[in-house]
């Protein structure tokens, strides 16, 4: 039991404790007005402390690893985007309209940081490999993202030029903004870690409150029977073990190392719940609740199959491996890198 509850991510508890609260109090007129433009507000101070986290140095730093980098990203940003194409497949017998949506959405967005990182670790695969793999990926994501979803969920999603320079000024302008802060501010959030990570997790749990909120207004819910939402969850365990297959025996045929491995294929077939839920709510308004559902359920699903993989590996890595090793993509050694944040 006590393992159990180990692999169960409180935080994630919190974010469905917050749906509920949602689904039986949702917020209705005047309240809604306020709460909308108290998400739009915690979503650029999501974004200002995410670009105030992230070392662009690290990152430059890194790019020796480029052959690992690439391959996290075009898993990332291009299998991954295609898995979700092709689940278009299972409309309407499986998946209705809205949640395949929701689905290619959470393939779209990028992938996690601090998770990566942890497992490689435990693991006992290339740490700084996933600290620069993550932050590649974020950095990518922010701008990769709502274009993807422009391009490939357009119309649900209701992008027109017009939202798109919007996403921008409430994405891409606060990122910008705590990046170019960041020489000044980045010690002080260091220092208050856990200051900025309640500030972080409580205007992520406004948007889920906010955005399912909106839902129960709309009666969104009616589509989303425990059959369908069985169904999904099939769905993304199939997805989840197609991409961990493809990045472990992928990165074997491409013959990286084994510590090299480890960190593509964590970094590689996960995705940030950080980063894709404020996202989702400036991409999707009223239709967030659904979209973010998948992902949702997609990321307490992977942390617990990367925390078994993560655990079984270290088992068998060979006794002469360093804990944290410092191999490079490519198998050459090198010194080991800084860590990153977010």
């Amino acid at each position: 039991m006590r393992r159990l509850a180990g692999l169960v991510d409180p935080f994630i508890l919190l974010l469905f404790g917050t749906v509920l609260v949602a689904v039986l109090l949702p917020a209705q007129g005047g309240m809604a007005d306020g709460f909308s433009w108290a998400t739009k507000i915690a979503v650029g101070l999501i974004f200002f402390l995410y670009g105030a986290r992230l070392s662009t140095k690290e990152a430059v730093d890194g790019l020796r690893h480029w052959r690992l980098h690439l391959a996290v990203l075009l898993c990332t940003f291009a299998l991954f985007p295609l898995l979700g194409l092709a689940s278009a497949g299972l409309v309407p017998h499986v998946l209705t309209p809205e949640l395949q949506t929701g689905l290619l959405f959470c393939c779209l967005v990028p992938s996690t940081i601090q998770s990566s990182i942890a497992f490689t670790s435990i693991a006992r695969g290339n740490v700084p490999a996933a600290i620069c793999a993550g932050t590649y990926s974020s950095l990518f994501g922010v701008v990769a993202t709502p274009l993807l979803a422009a391009w490939l969920i357009g119309g649900y999603a209701g992008l027109s030029a017009t939202a798109l320079v919007e996403i921008g000024c409430q994405l891409l302008a606060p990122f910008l903004a705590g990046q170019l802060l960041r020489r000044w501010i980045g010690g002080l959030l260091t220092r208050h870690r856990g200051i900025t990570m309640t500030v972080d997790r409580g205007a992520i749990l406004l948007v889920v409150y906010t955005a399912f909120s909106e839902g129960v207004a709309e009666g969104v819910w009616g589509a989303v029977t425990p059959l369908r939402l069985g169904a999904l969850l099939a769905v993304e365990a199939v997805l989840l073990t197609v991409m961990l297959l493809l990045t472990w025996y992928g990165s074997k045929r491409l013959r990286f190392v084994r510590q090299d491995r480890i960190a593509l294929t964590f970094a590689g077939s996960k995705k940030s719940l950080a980063a894709g839920l404020p996202m989702a709510s400036v991409l999707f308004g009223s239709g967030a609740a659904l979209a973010v559902l998948p992902l949702m359920l997609f990321h307490q699903m992977q942390l617990v199959v990367c925390a078994f993989l993560a655990r079984r590996w270290a088992r068998a890595a060979p006794a002469e491996e360093p804990e944290a090793a410092h191999a490079p993509a490519g198998g050459q050694p090198t010194s080991a890198g800084g860590g990153v944040r977010g």
